[in-house]
């Protein structure tokens, strides 16, 4: 992929804006549009037009010209309307990502999954740094790609979270290592249907190369090679330089036959889980037997499972997986996932507004102890209200529910727990609060989107921690 002459950039949000900048660097003739108008963009536009840029706001309407490319932003679904009228106009379509892949001068470990990969993304990341390596996070947790390419000479490694809306127009990104953290409903709403949605997320393994010779034990460093002697085991340090030579791909054990078959990679493969069969095993807070997690966040069946990718993750990247015992240990949970806010009166405040589908609200039920007071709501990505039903009956005393999708959650849910129409996020926290008893845990996490009522997960995430630190100081009702 070479230097362009002209480009045009769909969409200026963080994305839009660091592709625009890449190019500008490379003397390319560059005009931005963007249908939205308002002061975060404006801004954008101001500095983007000092360095050279052309930039359109608040049109519904593509320039014309013969642009030799358009990037265009994750937050532009492939069957738009102007992705449609590039295509006609025959213009090259790349996603920033793949703009920026293009120019990275470093091996890249690329997180997807439906929930928990900025998480597993910290982790490795953090793990890296401990290893003595230089690393950068980009993509959704960091700076966009374009903007850290720029620097990757001087890298040795960039983690990378991408996107399924990143993901959808790749063509020759090329990862040294993948991880799909997890295949769970989310944005069915853009993507359709879970056949489509698990074909975009495998298509982070569609270019890699390098054929599997082996499967990994249950013992962390050691390999099972497939031949004439399977009973061979190889040591851990010959291990990692034999995978320098591939790309590997890592997978949750039951996902690994369908990615295997939807991405047409030519990459080695490892995967991680709860079973046996698991080439890195999470049990009882331990990894491979080796790497503890215990009195850590990752000690449960749901963090676990990201903890056990991140070990896989380092070690086929070439470093001690011990570095990933050290990382949790001292690991900081991120804003508005499982938040521990306060605790008043005996009542723990739990911020999980990052849960933006009903998989990540299972799994934030499952990670709390003891009773639930749940506040859901907001904007639903997907149809089947079903799944949370069994962990609802047990672990939840009543439900609060919230915005567009309150009544819709209440219908599905009235028969298992009790649920209460707050409408808006204020008045679920005060009933809660006033309902709630010592040892019980107030917690939000929505399953839903927010914007119906909020700029974004962190808007209402910060929110909720502001009406939290309203309640009665005193801890006294």
């Amino acid at each position: 992929m070479g230097v362009y002459k002209t480009a045009l950039i769909l969409g200026l949000g963080v994305s839009g804006e660091a592709a625009a900048r890449l190019l500008l660097g490379e003397g390319t003739c560059v005009t931005a549009v963007d249908c939205c108008d308002n002061a975060d963009l404006k801004n954008r536009a101001e500095k983007l037009e000092k360095e050279g840029a052309v930039v359109i706001l608040g049109s519904d309407v593509l320039p014309e010209g013969n642009f030799e490319v358009c990037i265009i932003s994750p937050g532009v679904p492939s069957d738009s309307a102007w992705a449609r009228t590039i295509e006609t106009r025959r213009i090259e379509i790349l996603s920033e990502l793949e703009l920026g892949a293009s120019r990275c001068e470093c091996p890249m470990l690329a997180v997807t999954g439906s929930n928990g990969k900025s998480t597993l993304s910290k982790v490795c990341g953090e793990a890296m740094a401990l290893a003595g390596q230089r690393v950068a996070l980009a993509g959704n947790y960091g700076l966009p790609l374009c903007a850290v390419t720029g620097n990757s000479a001087e890298l040795d490694w960039i983690v990378l979270e991408v996107s399924s809306f990143q993901l959808e127009r790749v063509r020759s990104f090329r990862p040294r290592v993948g991880v799909l953290l997890n295949v769970q409903p989310n944005h069915l709403n853009r993507h359709g249907d879970m056949e489509t949605y698990m074909r975009i997320k495998a298509r982070l393994f569609e270019r890699m190369e390098g054929e599997n010779r082996g499967t990994r034990s249950a013992e962390c460093g050691i390999e099972n090679v497939e031949g004439e002697n399977s009973e061979f085991r190889v040591p851990s340090s010959e291990l990692r330089t034999r995978r320098g030579e591939g790309d590997v791909g890592i997978v949750l054990d039951k996902d690994l036959e369908a990615v295997k078959r939807l991405s047409r990679g030519r990459n080695r493969w490892v995967t991680f889980g709860l079973s046996e069969q698991a080439d890195y095993r999470y049990v009882d807070g331990w990894i491979c037997r080796s790497i503890s997690v215990k009195g850590t966040i990752f000690e449960n069946e749901v963090m676990g499972l990201t903890a056990a990718a991140a070990v896989a993750a380092i070690e086929v990247c070439g470093f001690d997986p011990r570095a990933v015992e050290s990382a949790v240990k001292s690991f900081e949970p991120l804003s508005h996932r499982m938040q521990e806010i306060l605790r008043i009166g005996g009542v723990k405040f739990v911020d999980d507004s990052k849960a933006t589908n009903i998989a990540a609200l299972q799994a934030a039920l499952k990670m709390t102890q003891g009773s639930v007071r749940l506040i859901a709501g907001g904007l639903l990505k997907e149809k089947d209200l079903k799944p949370p039903k069994e962990l609802l009956a047990q672990k939840v005393r009543k439900a609060y529910l919230i915005g567009k999708a309150s009544e819709e959650m209440e219908v599905a849910w009235r028969d298992v727990v009790q649920c209460s129409l707050c409408v808006h996020l204020e008045k679920a926290v005060e009933m809660a609060w006033q309902e709630a008893e010592t040892g019980e845990t107030i917690l939000l996490s929505p399953g839903c989107a927010s914007f119906d009522q909020f700029r974004n997960f962190e808007d209402r995430g910060e929110q909720f921690v502001r009406i939290v630190k309203s309640l009665n100081k005193g801890g006294v009702r």
